[in-house]
């Protein structure tokens, strides 16, 4: 058996510096943690090339006497602990005491220090962890290091770097997580003497966020919330905004940053119902916790942390990302091509329509513009008045006119308006309703108003546009397309898409039923021909899927017999159904039963819902019309599609140059 040695210090950095400096990035991580913890407020990072041959870090902290810069790089040497009873309660960053003798074991550093007060600070020289020289020097309050030909004594490590820009923007990133780490510090990067990043370092994280991402983190939604002695800050993104990947997910635990499956778990699982497959939302949350609740030191660089309480810390993200999302009202704009800047006079000749006719005197191509140009803007507020503004032709022919126009089947002579309370001993009482007769030209959608909310709760009056009371805080216009509702409320016009909208609906209600769901027995069973795992798997849930209204049997080999199916679903729909619920279940996770049983919700309520392209009587789309306006929790169907977008009156006054 080989005799046992005792490795060399320099041999033991080595080991150490294969653990903690992997590459420029590394380097810089450990340096600006030891600046915050040294009280610096102002932090000054420059790299040449990638980091391997200039690294320089300034900071104006606390400094360091003589005989404390020539122990920081000894391996184990620390301020920050006294005792092994501090190991349970670490409150800084940087603790180990490994760090500065890593970095120095495999680079030339030379250091400069100063505490304040002192008439002079002290300058080190260090090549592969030895002091080769000692000197008194003139220099700022602080500390600045520099660190010269990363790995020049480790050819082995050399070879595995990467290029010069690969390292250098994986610095950069190192400092805009540092950045978002500590918005109190004002941090100022220089990558071959251009500055990449400064920020204000006022304390504010959204600055900091903004000084980071830019434009994209304008409409992150803020989060502030408490749970139990766990607090939860920063900022998410919407789940329109969702993204590609988890690139943009960021987690601090006392101001470290940290990767955690916990977190993003509980992170992802705030938007539950809210979001895309396959997208995923960005954040920046800070989670403040007693440092007695959480172990930091499970990881050699500090990346990953060990919680007391995981499930109080789940709670906190979840519920504190949820609560978030819910107060935020999200109604996106709708993108219209910019029209550019107003144009300035030239020698090209405008068109006619480019300049108004004087009073009276229509003529040739400008005859038939003067009636929109004698509106101004301010007149024109609602179609309704510019309907009654307009000049009114003779009686003959405007019947004539009428008579040769077709009206489309979905656009009402009349509008259904909701009318306020004040009004309601003067409205008639509605009529009955009953279902519609199905049209040839589109197929019947199976939808009754009942399933949002009853009409009779407010009563609705039959009124043209002409007659409409100003205080009516919203009117549905009509439908797009068979597929969008328009809603008129103010300067604010809205689009609702109605299978979105129904979507969510149904699979709100289907939620908040934990009882089981009415369901309908087929009087002609349905056969479902499935792949062998998937009639496996749903054989295997059919105490979940009775509570989802769907009765299934064994029917053959590879067939299963549907005797029962949801109220809401029709039969035509029931078999494709089954197909996708058997998928997900083959496919979906298989941790939560809450899970498994929204993704089978989805199924129902998507194949339950109004379709776009479907005819609808106005009393059904108003219906749809009625909860969407007036619930602020249905923003999104569920699978994360947005229900309503926004259209106001200024983006289409600029549209027509009316601005």
């Amino acid at each position: 058996m080989p005799k046992i040695i005792q490795l060399s210090p320099h041999i033991a950095n080595l080991i150490a510096a294969g653990e903690v400096v992997e590459r420029p990035a590394s380097v810089v991580k450990e340096l600006l943690e030891n600046a915050v913890d040294a009280g610096a407020s102002k932090v000054t990072i420059e790299i040449r090339d990638g980091g391997m041959t200039f690294l320089r870090v300034t900071d104006n902290g606390c400094g360091m006497a003589a005989e404390d810069a020539r122990k920081a790089f000894l391996r184990h040497a620390t301020s920050k602990l006294r005792c092994a009873e501090d190991l349970a309660a670490i409150g800084t960053l940087g603790f180990r005491g490994e760090a500065l003798a890593a970095i120095a074991s495999v680079s030339r550093i030379d250091l400069m220090t100063k505490t304040p007060g002192s008439l002079a600070g002290t300058s080190l020289h260090l090549e592969a962890g030895q002091i080769l020289e000692e000197s008194e020097v003139g220099c700022p309050d602080g500390t600045t290091i520099l660190v010269r030909d990363l790995f020049y004594n480790t050819p082995a490590r050399m070879k595995f770097m990467k290029s010069d820009t690969v390292e250098g923007s994986r610095v950069a990133a190192a400092v805009q997580l540092q950045a978002l780490a500590h918005p109190e510090v004002a941090f100022q990067f220089l990558r071959d003497g251009k500055q990449v990043l400064s920020t204000p370092g006022n304390g504010g994280l959204q600055a900091a966020v903004y000084c980071v991402y830019g434009r994209e983190c304008a409409q992150m939604v803020k989060v502030d919330s408490r749970w139990e002695n766990h607090s939860l800050t920063g900022f998410v993104s919407k789940p329109t905004d969702a993204r590609p990947s988890r690139s943009l997910q960021t987690f601090f635990v006392n101001d470290r940053p940290v990767k955690s499956k916990l977190l993003i778990s509980a992170l992802e699982e705030a938007y539950r119902n809210q979001i895309m497959v396959g997208k995923f939302p960005a954040c920046v949350l800070h989670l403040t916790l007693p440092p007695a609740a959480v172990d930091v030191n499970v990881h050699p660089a500090k990346t990953e942390v060990k919680f007391l309480s995981e499930k109080a810390v789940f709670d906190c993200v979840h519920y504190g990302v949820l609560g978030a999302l819910n107060k935020q009202p999200d109604r996106p704009e709708v993108q219209l091509k910019s029209t550019g800047s107003k144009a300035t006079p030239t020698s090209t000749p405008q068109p006619p329509l480019a300049a108004a006719p004087r009073k009276g005197e229509p003529s040739g191509a400008t005859k038939n513009a003067s009636f929109f140009r004698t509106m101004t803007a301010e007149e024109y507020k609602t179609f309704s008045t510019a309907l009654k503004d307009a000049p009114q032709p003779k009686k003959e022919a405007a019947a004539a006119t009428a008579a040769k126009i077709e009206r489309p089947a979905n656009m009402p002579l009349r509008e259904f308006v909701m009318m306020p309370q004040v009004q309601e001993k003067a409205a008639p009482k509605p009529p009955e309703r009953k279902p519609a007769p199905a049209e040839p030209a589109a197929p019947k959608a199976s939808f009754a108003a009942a399933q949002t909310a009853p009409l009779a709760q407010e009563p609705l009056v039959e009124q043209t546009a002409l007659d409409m009371p100003a205080e009516i805080p919203w009117r549905m216009v009509g439908e797009l397309y068979n597929t969008y509702i328009i809603v008129e409320q103010g300067d604010e016009a809205f689009l609702i898409d109605k299978h979105a909208a129904h979507e969510r609906i149904l699979f709100e209600k289907l939620k908040a039923n934990q009882e089981g769901i009415s369901a309908q027995s087929l009087l002609q069973p349905i056969p479902v021909r499935l792949s062998p795992s998937a009639a496996g798997e749903l054989l295997a849930n059919t105490d979940m899927l009775e509570e989802l209204g769907f009765e299934i049997a064994e029917f053959g080999e590879n067939t299963v017999l549907l005797r029962q199916i949801p109220m809401d679903l029709s039969p035509e729909t029931a078999a494709e159904t089954v197909e996708t619920l058997a998928a997900g279940l083959l496919s979906g996770r298989r941790e939560s039963k809450d899970t498994v049983r929204d993704e089978l919700l989805h199924t129902v309520a998507c194949k339950a819902a109004i379709k776009a392209g479907w005819h609808n009587d106005e009393q059904e789309l108003l219906a749809v019309a009625k909860e969407v306006m007036g619930r602020e929790d249905l923003k999104y169907c569920p699978h994360g599609r947005p229900i309503c977008v926004s259209l106001s009156k200024k983006q289409l006054e600029k549209q027509f140059k009316r601005t």
